[in-house]
């Protein structure tokens, strides 16, 4: 242990960065304190007060857990015992006990308290709108002005108006509005086991409904029972059933004497527990027996028809007349017909499929689902289960069905066994036929079939007693048919069932020579051998007596060796004796009556029988038996037959003694163990119990008094090897006798045996083989469901023993009272004792004694079955310890495996522990024995020692055994339990010392630190969740408020008179110090690890984060804290972890918090961003403190952020005012800085968007979710209603919900899965996030006001206002709530009174944004935020004008604020604008106090300027979506702002949005460059610095459109004037910012070469700062530039021109006008056209608007003057020749263009083409106004030149053209097969039209008349020469370039290039002789 005398230092997170590595160091001040000492403080250290507010939470009670009794829910009317008046033997008296007893359950008082969270009542703010579009502001009527705007005679006065409207209707939990958790991370749900029930597979209903044969003559009987084909094995016990007619069951009345009730059922409930498709169910039909084999019998019935009656009447009435004589004689005899089968899962599944709609919902529904069910049986491994769950989850829910079975088998007299039957099915199975061929009986048998789901009324348990619900009237009964599971069914025995089933099986007579041939058993259970022993315990069959004494076998006619297939079902008599047995009498019945017989049909043939218990064991199993004729010896039921000792006189046996007779006994009972190893173990129990003689006899042995201690050792360690299912099915009695005998020592023959070390062991494994057993299911939290049912409803402490006064039969010498005491200490000292209990000596013991005796006395006896059932053990025990202070010495001196298992499953042995001290605790006289004194030291120490230990254990496994991690995390949250239930019982100070000393050993391992701080947090978030955790933590002494003096609200005191020593105590209670730890013990704690935990990875900080979550979310829903001084107490509880969380700002993320579609665009530019958010993108941009530390996921951050909220809420507003005054500056500044992350994060995000949280329980599957949901709300949901009908969930009892806080009470309900929600779901989701945003922000918004409220007091008033407006104007930028913007309005409005001239002299570009802000509002549609808006707008106007005397500055930033809102935002609604206008003007006209002066005027002149600019925007509106127009408009506003620059820049900067969002980057650029020019202009009037620019003549290099920014006239505008160029741009880090933007804008738009030219002014700008950051990162983008030239090469794409005219007076001012459109790189003419079409036609009409498909010049003569017509035509840039010397790159000829160029063909015929020789062709050539690319995409023409070219000149240009396409292609460097091949098949195919041999021909056949034409007759020769020799040069090129399929393919080209080259050759070598003469040389001298 750690040793605390030094001072614990408290690390922030920040000082973690000395330690070289977070993960393995800890800080110093992460081990526990010492605790307080709780009790000693509650009881002397209380202040009045205190105990108030501590009652305020509901005191501790004493008897914090109760222990209360349940009855046991029965399912029927009463419970099922045995017989009255017997003496039953001890085990059976156990049993039954065990059964019927109530369950003991351990309840917590107090659970629960303070589940009334009241659903918030939600605010709705939703507004309406008016539209108006007059433009005119006078005629409009002024919005509602708000009440009292200059009514406040003080600000104190102020302040409180305010703060009382913010404090009406809030909702007062804020945690009702916020989604829930996860519940991955809710380790403090302990699941309660479900209640033992006795077990029932699924469950079906068969009702027989008739049975029908061709004729009807005699009474039939039917038997069901289903059979598993798999399993080879019968699985239902038989269901006897007949629908016989009164005429018919009047044959048998002889043979009946009385017809009980309960045979009457028609319909079985059977029950199923492994389904499977091999499941038959097979109905056997008996008649009375009769003279003749069953084919005789049968033979009518095939026969006749009933239906042919006449012919068939007296036939039948014959055979009626004969089966009535029958009847009469053999009438107790049967013999068997026919039998019928059916597949019981054929039925379920085709009921399944065509189930409907409505039916598939109640398979999701109820508990009854086998999905469900499955998780109480074992998990089965082998591969059938598996198979099948798929197949048939829904034996439950099926439709309920009708079958009709047509056939009936005939039964073969000799294959009527069950193996026989067994073979038939499996040939159905294969064949669907038997494979011999059997006779098939005509008739059908129709059944109903259904599922069970509610238990029907008249139901009859298989023992018959009568199930709940109970029928009033007498209606038909339903029998519930007893399973026999096909595998082992691992669910404990749970109620007293005690039956014996016999089946007779074959008889052999063969070899016998009588006449014995119709052969019946009768089958008797007898209780002795006099004359009428025989009980009435045999079940009877339909429409007889419930009980019978005697059964008969049916009889097969003349079988000498019949098989039976009977089935006789017995009740056991509770008390079994030697003289039990089973009789069976064998008969020979004569069917015919002789003449001379009058008397009976049966003869006699011999005897045998089975005795039932067999050394006190249930005989079961396969029997042969011999048969003995004539007589039954004398006491022949105390030996089997085969062992009959000789007799006198001897007995004949049939065929020499040899087993004749074959016969099966199954015993079902939960009294007979059938298994050795138990029942060795209980008899010897037994023996101990007293009234057993010695020896006794177990088995074949006996043992002698003194063997018995060895024999019940050796008994005890075997039971664990016993086979599961019998331990499992007597799991509750096993249990109970082990800890009867860890509790008492036995005297045995005078010895004192302690067998309590061989008990624990024996304890310990089988607490091991259950948790080891695959078969056996865990739950959550790895507990075996066994074993925590039995602990939960089951174990109770060992009975006190009785003193008995010794009667003198009693064979012991009796031990007194002081004797046991002293050997029992003897016994201990002989112990092992461990080192942490001193040996108890001797003399301390009469103490003990008299504590015994005390304790013997209070007990109270419990016994619910006093009378019958009451322990009376016959020797003395002496109880020397308390169960819980036995098992806590055994668990600590427990060595080896058994030591290491206690350990691994401590969790049972904890809740031992804990339910047998709560036990204790009630027995206690809770006055009397204070709460520390409850135990003793000796136990306490126990405790320590185990605690130590566990925790060791726990350590260990982190540390080595890295696979066993999760056992590890199992064993830490059961001791985590543990002290959570210690807490209620014993002294919590104790309890504290072992959390501490928990904590400490597991700091002191050296195990990874994010492991530690996980294990750590999770036992924490356990004890934190008891339900006095308040208390436990002492919040009622947290300082809850802060020091009287001074009052913060006074401005005039100063903040000095508050003593540094207080403020260092204010300032201390927000840290987590030393003494906070100590007195708040388990909160410390906690704390310690969030703040540990925030430096770790994501997992470990969300489980810290949530564990603090759940915690705050209890207190908040809890209805004890509902007073508002009880919160502000818990509050004060959390103030340090507001600490924390102000420390931690660096680590919150906000992925997925921020909304702005801005930042998508550019994250790395903050230029781009609305000036607002600056301050959050301060925040996310890592702020200078970001140095270490993973950020948390978004999620968590929520949950901290909330919790602060929280906090911040609750806390005492006194206290955080004083703490916001004594905050150092930079702490505040963090304050603030959360505050903004908090708004941004609580946003509200309307109803399309999901929370963030629900993402991870869609993730969930369906399946865990309801597992869940069952462990938290106990299936009270719409399953829970599902489950009680079922009458599974009703437990009102023990409600222990171990939830803090109930799910049904939070506004979030449970349904986090998207798909399951309606759209009522989603509208309130939606209501209750925007009411989460409402309340997050109100709390925001009360700290702010708190902390201006302060202002007065405080040290740098200046940045705390800056500081608080900005999260204020940051609130106004979210998404925000009527109510809440009325409140912010009215704070920035008292912002403004209190502190104007701070706000407009230090804050102007917070000025400017305010009032962006709140213009922006003035344009809401909401009436309410309107008019909040319009009045701040006002006041801002009047305080500047009257107290700052400033207005020109606040006219320009509302103008520019006007301006930037109307060019950015596309939802803006000027009408509503307008109106706000008119309100202000209202405001000033009635402002009496201003009458006087020039406001009134001013505001005036102000508000008529921004109409004007609304009136632009309107028409701006309307040309939406037709972007260019748009842009003209926006550049004319912007012209218009050419004198106030700050406006101009604002438009100018909307324009490049607006480009930007349409991908115009390049011209998005220009905007941007213009802009930096106009900067550049101002900053160079401003200072004269050689590295800035001279204005914008340095720009002329990007552009020449740039000089229309120089400055117009320097008298126009002095940069200096107050308010002008005030903008944040006006700097020289602006003008680099919007540089660096217009960069990249070049550069996404591919002009990487204007990047370069940018970054040539930046770059001395960059240099002058030593900037050399940026400087390095631009040289970067420069080379990305430069690399991206070289690159692309000619690939790059720039845009592509077109001429637009516009024609038609509807076309306004455009008409007649012609513009150039620059469209992006590939745009073809249709596609441009279409665009301009749509939205013309859309304005127009389609009918009205006109496209003039050619670009012919257009005639206004001929058009329609009510059309409107646009003519499109594609042009290319133009350059003169000599400018072609300086554009060399692709990039200079597609940059700085004016002129555009198109040609327009044309012949003197009128029509646009013809033949070659009258081919003309006109070009255009366009000028226009500005340079592209511009501000703009379109420019107008301002220029028009036209020259026409001849039909030669066509020519001319046309071969130049493709000679210069040939040359290019073929030296290219990396030439293009495809493209070359295409060229030459146009220059030298043969067939191409007009191709160049017909233009020679055309043109250079013959030298031509007109010498004007010889220079072009020439120049086409010289032309064509080129051509020719480039196609030469380009065949070559191909012919390397071809692939070896296209050698035919050249071999054409090269033909076809001969051929042309010789075509042309005369015509090329002809020159013209007049124009080589006379100017030879001058033509040389011009080359």
């Amino acid at each position: 242990f750690h040793n605390h005398s030094q001072p614990d230092l408290v690390i922030s997170a920040l000082t973690l960065t000395l330690f070289p590595h977070p993960f393995l160091t800890q800080p110093q001040s992460y081990d526990a304190v010492e605790p307080l000492d709780l009790e000693e403080f509650l009881t002397s250290q209380l202040r009045s007060g205190e105990t108030t507010m501590m009652q305020e939470l509901g005191d501790f009670p004493d008897d914090d857990l109760k222990v209360e009794q349940v009855e046991k829910e029965c399912r029927t009317v009463r419970h099922s015992v045995p017989e009255d008046g017997l003496e039953l033997d001890p085990h059976v008296r156990d049993c039954v006990k065990s059964y019927i007893q109530p369950w003991l359950v351990v309840s917590r008082r107090c659970q629960g308290d303070g589940w009334t969270a009241n659903a918030p009542d939600l605010s709705d703010d939703s507004g309406r709108t008016l539209t108006s579009s007059d433009f005119d502001l006078r005629c409009l009527t002024p919005d509602q002005r708000v009440e009292g705007l200059l009514a406040w005679s003080s600000h104190e006065e102020l302040d409180r108006f305010n703060q009382e409207a913010r404090q009406g209707n809030r909702h007062p939990e804020l945690f009702a509005l916020y989604p829930p958790a996860d519940e991955e991370d809710a380790v403090e749900i302990r699941p309660i086991p479900d209640c033992p029930k006795e077990h029932t597979g699924d469950r079906i209903l068969i009702r027989c409904q008739a049975i029908k044969f061709e004729i009807e003559i005699e009474p039939l009987f039917a038997t069901m029972a289903l059979y598993d084909l798999k399993e080879k094995k019968k699985i239902s016990e038989n269901f006897y059933c007949d629908l016989n007619s009164e005429q018919y069951k009047n044959f048998l009345k002889p043979h009946t004497p009385n017809v009980d009730h309960s045979t009457l059922a028609r319909s079985a409930i059977f029950p199923i527990t492994y389904p499977s498709p091999d499941i038959y169910l097979v109905i056997k039909i008996e008649k009375v027996l009769q003279q003749g084999e069953i084919s005789d019998c049968a033979d009518p019935y095939i026969t006749l028809r009933e239906c042919d009656s006449s012919k068939n009447k007296d036939k039948l009435e014959k055979l009626r007349g004969q089966a009535e004589t029958f009847c009469q004689r053999l009438g107790r005899y049967r013999m068997p017909f026919g039998w019928a089968t059916v597949k019981i899962m054929d039925v379920i599944s085709t009921a399944a499929i065509d189930r409907d709609v409505t039916d598939s919902d109640s398979l999701k529904g109820g508990k009854s689902s086998s999905m469900d069910r499955r998780a109480q049986l074992p998990r089965r491994n082998s591969e059938r289960y598996t198979a099948i769950d798929d197949q048939f989850c829904n034996i439950a829910a099926f439709k309920p069905a009708t079958i009709t079975i047509s056939t009936i088998f005939k039964q073969e007299g000799d294959r009527l066994s069950d193996e026989d039957l067994l073979k038939f099915l499996s040939e159905i199975k294969k064949t669907s036929t038997p494979q011999r061929r059997i006779k098939i009986i005509p008739g059908s048998i129709k059944l109903d079939m259904s599922p069970v789901h509610d238990m029907p009324l008249a139901c009859l348990s298989t023992e018959l007693i009568p199930l709940i619900p109970v029928a009033e009237k007498n209606i038909r009964p339903v029998k519930e048919v007893l399973e026999f599971p096909s595998s082992e069914v691992y669910v404990p025995h749970n109620i007293y069932r005690n039956l014996l089933f016999v089946y007779p099986q074959r008889l052999n007579f063969v070899n016998r020579l009588t006449s014995a041939r119709n052969i019946t058993i009768k089958i008797q259970f007898m209780s002795g051998e006099d004359p009428a022993p025989s009980l009435p315990v045999i079940f009877g069959k339909s429409s007889g007596p419930e009980f019978l004494q005697e059964v008969y076998t049916p009889v097969t006619y003349h079988n000498k060796s019949p098989d039976f297939y009977e089935e006789v079902k017995m009740a056991l008599p509770a008390r079994l004796t030697e003289r039990h047995h089973l009789l069976f009498t064998f008969y020979h019945i004569s069917c015919q009556q002789k003449q001379n017989q009058s008397g009976s049909c049966e003869t006699l043939i011999g005897y045998s029988w089975l005795p039932i218990v067999n050394n006190d064991r249930l005989q079961t199993g396969q029997f042969c038996l011999p048969i003995a004729l004539e007589r039954l010896p004398v006491n022949y039921s105390l030996h089997t037959p085969e062992k009959l000792p000789p007799q006198v006189p001897p007995v004949k046996w049939m065929e020499g003694h040899k087993g004749l007779f074959n016969l099966e006994v199954q015993a079902v009972s939960s009294v007979h163990t059938q298994d050795n190893h138990l029942e060795r173990f209980f008899t010897l129990c037994h023996a101990l119990e007293g009234g057993a003689t010695f020896p006794l006899r177990v088995r074949d042995e006996k043992i002698p008094e003194n063997k018995l201690e060895h024999e019940l050792k050796l008994s005890i360690i075997s039971l664990s090897s016993s086979s599961l299912e019998p331990l499992v099915l007597f799991l509750h009695l096993v249990l109970d006798k082990l800890f009867t005998l860890i509790m008492q020592p036995m005297v045995i023959a005078g010895q004192t045996a302690n067998l309590a070390q061989i008990a624990f062991e024996s304890v310990v494994s089988i607490v091991n083989s259950l948790h080891n057993s695959q078969e056996l299911n865990r739950d959550q939290q790895g507990r075996n469901c066994l074993l925590a049912t039995y602990l939960y409803w089951v174990f109770r402490l060992p009975d006190p023993p009785q003193d008995i006064i010794p009667s003198a039969e009693i064979r012991y010498s009796t031990m007194g009272r002081s004797t046991a005491a002293t050997v029992g200490s003897m016994l201990l000292q002989s112990r092992i004792r461990s080192s942490s209990n001193p040996d108890i000596p001797g003399p301390q013991m009469s103490a003990e004694d008299a504590e015994v005796k005390n304790i013997l006395s209070a007990k109270v006896r419990r016994d619910s079955l006093k009378g019958r059932l009451s322990l009376t053990p016959l020797c003395v025990f002496c109880l020397l310890q308390q169960f819980h202070e036995e098992l806590a010495l055994q668990m600590v001196v427990s060595t080896g495996v058994c030591r290491e298992n206690a350990y691994k499953y401590a969790w049972f042995f904890f809740e031992l522990l804990v339910k047998s001290m709560a036990q204790h605790v009630s027995h206690l006289d809770k006055h009397s024995v204070p709460r520390r004194s409850r135990f003793s030291d000796r136990f306490k120490d126990d405790i320590t020692t185990i605690v130590s230990v566990v925790t060791a254990e726990i350590g260990t496994i982190l540390v080595k055994q890295h696979k066993e991690v999760e056992q590890a995390e199992k064993v830490n949250i059961s001791l985590a339990f543990f002290l959570y239930d210690l807490l209620s019982l014993m002294d919590r100070g104790f309890v504290f010392q072992l959390v501490k000393s928990y904590c400490n050993m597991m700091s002191a391992k050296s195990m990874s630190m994010p492991t530690l701080i996980s294990m750590r947090l999770e036992f924490l978030r356990i004890l934190c969740s008891h339900e006095h955790y308040l208390n436990l933590s002492l919040f009622f002494s947290s300082p809850a408020s802060a020091p009287a003096s001074p009052c913060p609200s006074i401005s005039s005191q100063s903040s000095g008179s508050c003593s540094f020593q207080e403020q260092q105590r204010i300032l201390g209670l927000f840290e987590l110090s030393q003494e906070f730890k100590q007195q708040h013990y388990l909160t410390g704690l906690l704390l310690t690890e969030l703040s540990a935990a925030l430096d770790m990875e994501g997992k470990v900080q969300r489980k810290a984060i949530n564990a603090i979550y759940s915690l705050l979310c209890s207190h908040d829903l809890d209805h004890r804290c509902i007073k508002p001084e009880v919160r502000a107490k818990v509050a004060a509880l959390y103030l340090s972890l507001v600490g924390i969380i102000i420390d931690s700002t660096n680590y919150l993320d906000f992925t997925g918090m921020y909304t702005y579609e801005q930042w998508e665009t550019q994250p790395d530019d903050l230029e781009n961003v609305p000036p607002i958010n600056q301050s959050v993108a301060m925040a996310i941009a890592g702020n200078p403190f970001n140095t270490l530390g993973p950020t948390l996921a978004a999620d968590t951050s929520r949950h901290l952020l909330v919790c602060f909220l929280w906090v911040m809420k609750n806390a005492d507003k006194s206290l955080i005012q004083r703490w916001t005054i004594d905050m150092p500056p930079s702490q505040l500044n963090k304050l603030l800085e959360l505050l903004t992350i908090c708004v941004s994060c609580f946003e509200y995000r309307g109803k399309q968007s999901t929370d963030k949280v629900s993402t991870q329980a869609l993730q969930k599957s369906h399946q865990a979710k309801l597992q869940l949901e069952e462990a938290l709300l106990r299936g009270m949901g719409a399953r829970g209603e599902m489950m009680k009908r079922v009458g599974g969930m009703d437990r009102t009892v023990g409600q222990r919900e171990h939830l803090r806080w109930r799910k049904d009470l939070t506004q979030w309900r449970q349904t986090n899965d998207r798909q399951d929600k309606t759209k009522a779901e989603l509208d309130q989701e939606a209501l209750i996030s925007g009411n989460l945003a409402t309340e997050t922000n109100l709390i925001v918004l009360d700290l702010l006001e708190t902390i201006l409220q302060a202002v007065p007091l405080a040290e740098c008033k200046d940045s705390v206002v800056g500081g608080v407006l900005k999260v204020l104007l940051h609130s106004l930028t979210c998404n925000q709530s009527t109510t809440f913007l009325s409140h912010t309005f009215s704070t920035l409005r008292s912002l403004v009174v209190k502190f104007g001239d701070l706000l407009f002299e230090e804050e102007a570009e917070q000025c400017a944004d305010l009032c962006q802000k709140v213009l922006q509002y003035c344009s809401s549609p909401v009436d309410e935020n309107r008019s909040q808006a319009c009045a701040t707008l006002y006041l801002i106007m009047r305080y500047s004008y009257s107290n700052a005397s400033n207005f020109s500055r606040v006219k320009m930033q509302v103008t520019m604020s006007l301006a930037s809102l109307v060019g950015k935002s596309s939802d803006f609604q000027e009408e509503y604008l307008r109106r706000s206008l008119r309100t202000i003007l209202a405001y000033a006209e009635e402002d009496t106090e201003m009458q006087n002066t020039q406001l009134p005027s001013q505001v005036d002149e102000l508000l008529r300027n921004l109409n004007s600019i609304l009136s632009d925007t309107v028409k701006m509106r309307e040309f939406q979506e037709d972007p260019e127009m748009l842009m003209d408009l926006m550049y004319r506003i912007a012209k218009g702002y050419q004198t106030s620059p700050d406006l101009r820049l604002t438009w100018l900067q909307n324009m490049a949005e607006k480009h930007n969002n349409r991908k115009c980057y390049t011209e998005s650029a220009m905007c941007l460059v213009h802009a930096a020019a106009l900067v550049a202009e101002y900053l160079s009037m401003l200072e004269d610095h050689k590295y800035l620019p001279v204005g914008s003549v340095t720009f002329q290099n990007i552009s020449p459109n740039v000089l229309e920014e120089s400055a117009v006239s320097d008298d126009i505008l002095s940069p200096d004037e107050d308010g002008v160029c005030s903008g944040r741009y006006f700097t020289e880090s602006g003008l680099v910012g919007l540089l660096e933007q217009a960069a990249e804008l070049f550069s996404n738009g591919g002009l990487y070469e204007a990047v370069n030219e940018v970054y040539k002014i930046i770059i001395p700008i960059l240099e002058a700062h030593r900037d050399f950051r940026k400087l390095a990162s631009t040289h970067d983008k420069l080379q990305r530039a430069f690399d991206n030239i070289i690159q692309k090469g000619h690939k790059r794409m720039f845009g592509t021109y077109f001429r637009v005219g516009f024609y038609g007076a509807k076309f306004g001012d455009l008409d007649e006008r012609e513009f150039i459109y620059k469209e992006p790189g590939i745009t073809h003419l249709p596609e441009i056209s279409h665009r301009l079409e749509n939205f013309y036609s859309q304005c127009f009409g389609e009918e009205t608007l006109v496209m003039i498909k050619d670009s012919t010049p257009v005639d206004r003569k001929q058009l329609n003057p009510n059309k409107a017509y646009i003519q499109i035509t594609y042009v290319e840039p133009f350059f003169d020749d000599y400018e072609m010397k300086d554009r060399m790159t692709n990039f200079e000829k597609n940059f700085n263009l004016r002129r555009f160029m198109y040609t327009t063909p044309f012949t003197k015929s009128g029509r646009p083409r013809g033949e070659l020789n009258e081919q003309y062709k006109r070009k255009t050539i366009l000028t226009t106004m500005h340079a592209f690319p511009y501000v703009k995409t379109r420019i107008n023409v301002i220029q028009k030149e036209e020259f026409d070219l001849t039909p030669i000149e066509v020519a001319i240009e046309d071969m130049q053209k493709k000679t210069r396409e040939l040359a290019v292609a073929t030296h290219r460097e990396q030439p293009d097969a495809k493209m070359l091949q295409m060229l030459l098949q146009g220059s030298v195919g043969t067939t191409v039209n007009q191709g160049p041999l017909e233009v020679a021909q055309v043109f250079l056949n013959e030298i031509p008349a007109d010498p004007k034409l010889f220079r072009h007759h020439n120049k086409l020769r010289l032309c064509f020469k080129e051509f020719i020799m480039r196609c030469g040069e380009a065949v070559e090129k191909n012919k390397h370039l071809i692939t070896f399929d296209q050698k035919e393919y050249q071999q054409e080209l090269k033909k076809n290039y001969n051929r042309l080259r010789e075509s042309l050759r005369p015509m090329l070598e002809r020159k013209i002789p007049e124009l080589y003469k006379p100017i030879i040389r001058p033509r040389l001298e011009n080359r």
